[in-house]
């Protein structure tokens, strides 16, 4: 499994991701999460998410419940998402 696409992520689904790169940390109503990996390639998206329609993925640790194992969510960035801390360096998808 990939963890990066080779090709660029399209504008609509950068959108979507919001500013969730590798070692960005957010919070909304559902907890504050650091992100791990994020995967542009559909068909890993789809596997990890367990939905067909995938386009890309983040793999999440929660920050609060440190114990739990790290997860993959597909919700889009909304006015409810937060940065807390923004990744460690930009995104750049592999070539």
């Amino acid at each position: 499994m990939h963890s990066i696409a080779s090709r660029q992520i399209r504008p609509s689904v950068e959108d979507e991701i919001g500013p969730r790169r590798p070692g960005a940390i957010y919070q909304n109503v559902d907890g504050r999460f650091e992100v791990l990996a994020l995967v542009t390639d559909p068909a890993d998206a789809a596997h990890l998410l367990r939905r067909t329609a995938a386009r890309w993925a983040v793999i999440v640790r929660d920050t609060i419940r440190p114990d739990r194992q790290p997860f993959a969510v597909g919700s889009v960035w909304t006015t409810s998402d937060y940065l807390l801390r923004p990744a460690k360096a930009a995104y750049t998808p592999a070539a």
